[in-house]
């Protein structure tokens, strides 16, 4: 009995289309590069529900016959190539002809399309790959190609889809690609009947400038290079615009997206010791070179690359990107300033979470010998004698430790004998009875202002200083859908945000923890860092705000502190359920013993 068998074609299209269509945004791309094909001088996109429900494209290209038109759904049709040899001089965005099979493998497509010496269109309406419709139909010159309830026939496809605010980014992302590097083209952008973007055709700064602002297009250095075979032009951004997550980097091969591992590490090295290793740099940069040199015909998604000449490209870029960045001077500007805002008003509050008690006798010293005498109370786990609510002793199980747990009265006491001293405006050295202890301050901020966050969402008893002016802001259409989308965790940690328009939010109140003037920079920070988080852990979005919250709100290496700053941040730590890690898993502090000194030192220890 035969064990193989030939797939039925309505299966075997579900599983190719699978590699062509993984989301809205493959549709969005797919149908967008057709358009930019098809000669369009202006294309509009219009999504609905993130692309799930409807994604229509309408373009005034060429248009199709009624032939063609019906022949672009079959697999492996295309008027881009062939035969073989057409694959070593692609021009064109697509060639593969199997997006158009695809997505209507997966979806209801309805098409109109007009070339320019036709009386009358052609209407196609297809539904999962079967063909239910085609006639005439007065239209304009172009394609209008609309896809709705895409996956409505694999559910299990549909369920992997993200929120709507994740699957909007990608489809920004991919529309924002397309606009920046095909300039010569009106690009409109329509999401619930919504207008997000209007791009009439311009120059590639006013691009720049549109999507990215002014004052980061005025920061921006030209890189170029010419010979014979190779032409390379763009901008890279300044070393202090680098951000710890990856999304603005843009590279163009004859004005196609594309990723390529040994360009992105020639830009990198070419700012040598200009950023700090984790950190991306902006680049935007176009590569034109003779398509026999390159292969597009890698992945079905046409975003990976090979060249023919590999570590040429990485020496020129490399070498490109550092003469550019060699051109300017980046010597930092100081400010000096008659008061510190750090001696204003610290930041560090006081503890609400009791102690750790096996480390605050390290810490904090002996506590008081005189003992009010009212009624104890006893924990079952280890019996716990509370007195006036002043300190606690543990008598830990099985072991005859005695441990003890300090509260406020206790602190502000021993806060006065206490020293701390500040090690290059990053970590905080405090004697300990057997010892030294060395507390990373970004770190151990984090924590403190993560469980802090943790609790606000939890217990919704946000506390958020109003500001005097509230502060509005533009933002871009994918993180307005973001803070919709976490609005009512925003709040619980302490941010007061309201819509005030169709792209801009204006800020209330803040988190006693943000810095007033700092509000803005804060938040989309933050916005950032959630994203990044959720490409690992898309489930806990507490988490992943409070995480993100905390990082974009501690105070960072280089912040100069008070001795009472850093004593309060010191009891704030050990009030943390958790103060021996951040709430990335680094490590907070560090401990070393007089023994481990001495030892260092050649010291013969000291005998009781």
């Amino acid at each position: 009995m035969k064990k193989i068998k030939i797939l039925p074609e309505y299966v075997a299209s579900k599983i190719a289309a699978g590699e062509v269509v993984q989301r809205p945004e493959s549709v969005v791309k797919e149908l967008l590069e057709n358009s930019i094909d098809a000669q369009a001088s202006h294309i509009t996109l219009i999504i609905k529900d993130a692309g799930k429900t409807l994604i229509q494209v309408i373009d005034d290209g060429i248009g199709m016959s009624e032939e063609d038109a019906r022949l672009a759904f079959h697999r492996h049709s295309t008027s881009k190539i062939s035969d073989i040899e057409d694959l070593e001089r692609i021009t064109t965005l697509g060639f593969r002809g199997e997006a158009l099979y695809s997505i209507a493998a997966v979806s209801r497509v309805e098409l109109k399309t007009k070339t320019e010496d036709m009386d009358l269109g052609t209407h196609i309406i297809i539904e999962g790959g079967k063909f239910l419709e085609q006639n005439k139909v007065n239209c304009e010159r172009g394609t209008n190609i609309t896809v709705k309830n895409l996956f409505f026939n694999v559910p299990a496809r549909r369920n992997f889809l993200k929120s709507n605010a994740t699957e909007f980014k990608h489809i920004y992302d991919t529309f924002q690609r397309l606009s920046l590097s095909h300039i010569n083209i009106r690009f409109t952008f329509i999401d619930d009947d919504r207008l997000v973007i209007d791009l009439p055709q311009s120059s590639i700064e006013k691009r720049i400038q549109y999507y990215f602002g002014e004052s980061f297009l005025e920061s921006l250095i030209p890189v170029r290079f010419e010979n014979q075979d190779l032409h390379i032009w763009g901008y890279i951004g300044a070393p202090h615009f680098a951000k710890k997550v990856k999304g603005q980097q843009f590279l163009f091969l004859n004005n196609r997206f594309v990723i390529n591992k040994s360009v992105s590490h020639a830009v990198y090295r070419g700012y040598e010791h200009l950023i700090e290793k984790g950190e991306y740099p902006f680049y935007l940069i176009f590569i034109n070179l003779d398509p026999k040199r390159i292969d597009v015909n890698v992945h079905p998604s046409k975003l990976e690359v090979k060249f023919d000449d590999e570590n040429f490209i990485y020496s020129t870029i490399y070498s490109a990107v550092k003469e550019a960045l060699t051109s300017k001077d980046f010597s930092p500007q100081i400010e000096l300033k008659e008061a510190d805002d750090f001696a204003v008003q610290t930041r560090f509050k006081n503890p609400i979470v009791e102690p750790y008690s096996f480390i605050a006798k390290e810490v904090y010293g002996e506590p008081k010998k005189e003992l009010p005498t009212q009624e104890t109370q006893i924990n079952s786990s280890s019996m716990r004698v509370q007195k006036n609510n002043l300190f606690e002793i543990d008598f830990l199980e099985n072991t005859n430790e005695v441990s003890i747990s300090y509260t406020q009265e206790n602190l502000d006491e021993a806060t006065v004998t206490r020293q701390a001293w500040q090690l290059h405006n990053k970590y905080i050295l405090t004697p300990i009875k057997n010892g030294l202890m060395i507390i990373d301050q970004h770190v151990a901020h984090e924590r403190i202002l993560y469980e802090k966050a943790i609790q606000s969402i939890e217990n919704s008893l946000p506390f958020s200083q109003q500001l005097l002016f509230p502060q509005t802001i533009e933002l871009s259409k994918p993180d307005l859908e973001l803070i919709l989308e976490l609005k009512d965790y925003f709040e619980k940690i302490g941010f007061d945000i309201k819509t005030s328009g169709k792209s801009s939010i204006t800020i209330y109140g803040i988190p006693q923890d943000v810095k007033q003037g700092k509000e803005k920079k804060v938040l989309l920070e933050i916005l950032e860092m959630y994203r990044e988080f959720a490409l690992t852990n898309v489930t806990d979005e507490k988490d992943n705000i409070a995480k993100s919250f905390a990082c974009k709100s501690a105070i960072k290496a280089g912040d100069p502190l008070t001795e009472k700053e850093m004593l309060s941040l010191i009891d704030n730590l050990f009030a943390c359920k958790i103060p021996f890690v951040c709430p990335h898993g680094r490590p907070v502090f560090i401990k070393l013993t007089i023994d481990e000194l001495d030892r260092r030192f050649g010291r013969t220890p000291i005998k009781d």
